[in-house]
């Protein structure tokens, strides 16, 4: 049965391909009123910390192949606030840094 098993001569070669037609995105810049949107949120977030609030969000993930990357949405519970990191701690174990935030709300 092995010698009737598929043959790549070129190993790697479809995932170069398929990354060489993947787009990227660059990272969106915030304006002063999203900025101000954000302040107000983090500050709401801090101030319900031990009630892990849950948010949701748009975040920016850079490609680790090329310059850009694209945006996802998420939605999670505040386990803790990383000053030291600059980042937002999860329930789901996802670290998100301060400057990766486009856009984040707070369900209530």
């Amino acid at each position: 049965a092995a010698q009737f098993s598929p043959f790549a001569a070129l190993s790697g070669y479809n995932e170069i391909i398929s990354e060489t037609g993947k787009t990227t995105d660059t990272r969106p810049e915030l304006d002063e009123e999203q900025l101000q949107h954000l302040n107000e949120v983090f500050s709401k977030i801090l101030e319900s910390l031990q009630s892990k609030p849950l948010v949701k969000g748009v975040c920016f993930v850079a490609d680790t192949f090329r310059e850009g990357g694209h945006t996802e949405v998420f939605s999670a519970r505040v386990r803790n606030i990383d000053f030291a990191e600059s980042a937002l701690i999860l329930s789901d174990g996802r670290s998100i840094l301060f400057q990766d935030i486009c856009e984040l709300n707070i369900c209530y």
